[in-house]
């Protein structure tokens, strides 16, 4: 079985999600530290144009989304389960929630003047600049939230998480599921890399506990690997056959067409291939690189938008 390689960095929010579920699961896997911020001289060849942070390779497969991640490792390791038998669309649901709206008043708190300051003091001015500048491009015509708005809505949501976790530990019972992790991740930021704005977690002691319970489960069984030698595990590998999956055709774009696949709103950078599959819940194109080999690089439907190239 090919390893699980994650293309992440530290203070990513969602490679934490996705390292914590790894350590949930207990899986070994190959860690590459790739740039926070644009270029990326050794992603884009592995994702074809894709740049949200994290992305997991296997062999010549690349899985971009953590919505994907979370299915694929699901299926590496079903147990214990990121997806609760009799739960298993209010965790999908929840998780969506965490990910999207829960996210985003949280990085308005954490990325407010005071909060900037504070995650880049010590640092060169021009590491805040081009950070900002790398995130700006990324939002595109994405509607932000003012830091008042967003710090009232976080503290909201925080109150609303810990009214779900008053008689159970995690959110949605006894053990942790994919909204546990997506919901916690928003938050490790302010606790953990942005200590300075850490202060309305107080509020909420429930969740601080919460927190803890997840914090312990770890990052599983990693081990240190270079973006070059994840370049070169592609390069010598072929893309796994694909299911035999129903196509689901809602485009009246072919099988075999040349297609763009871009996410709906922040990195909307595109990725272009041919499209090979479009089940009910992911697409798959296949891509050639020159230095990455033939790779077949997968996105979810949800949150994704698929078009033909046209000649």
């Amino acid at each position: 079985m090919a390893d699980l390689i994650l293309h992440h960095y530290p203070t990513s929010p969602f490679s934490e999600k996705v390292r914590l579920i790894l350590g949930h699961k207990q899986l070994a896997w190959q860690s590459v530290i790739i740039p926070r911020i644009m270029p990326k001289p050794d992603v884009l060849p592995l994702t074809g144009g894709y740049r949200r942070t994290p992305f997991l390779q296997i062999g010549a497969d690349i899985y971009c989304d953590t919505a994907l991640i979370c299915d694929v490792l699901e299926h590496r390791q079903p147990e214990p389960t990121l997806y609760p038998p009799h739960q298993k669309g209010v965790a999908r649901v929840l998780a969506q929630w965490a990910d999207s709206t829960l996210f985003w008043a949280a990085m308005g708190y954490n990325l407010s003047p005071k909060g900037a300051a504070a995650l880049f003091a010590g640092q060169p001015p021009e590491s805040a600049q081009a950070f900002a500048a790398d995130r700006g491009a990324m939002r595109n015509n994405m509607t932000s939230l003012r830091p008042g708005d967003a710090t009232a809505a976080y503290r909201s949501y925080l109150r609303r998480l810990a009214n779900m976790l008053d008689e159970q530990p995690f959110l949605l019972g006894a053990a942790p599921c994919v909204a546990d992790f997506a919901a916690y991740h928003p938050l490790w930021f302010s606790r953990v890399v942005n200590p300075a704005m850490a202060g309305i977690l107080d509020a909420t002691p429930g969740v601080v506990a919460w927190m803890d319970r997840l914090a312990a489960l770890g990052h599983g069984h990693l081990s240190k690997f270079t973006s070059t030698e994840a370049i070169a595990v592609a390069a010598a590998a072929q893309p796994a056959p694909l299911d035999d999956d129903v196509f689901q055709d809602e485009h009246g774009i072919a099988l075999g067409s040349r297609v763009t696949i871009a996410a709906e709103a922040f990195g909307t950078e595109p990725t272009e291939g041919i499209l090979r599959a479009a089940t009910r819940t992911r697409y798959t194109l296949e891509r050639s690189d020159d230095r990455a080999g033939l790779l077949h690089v997968h996105f979810p439907r949800v949150g994704f938008v698929l078009k033909e190239v046209r000649a």
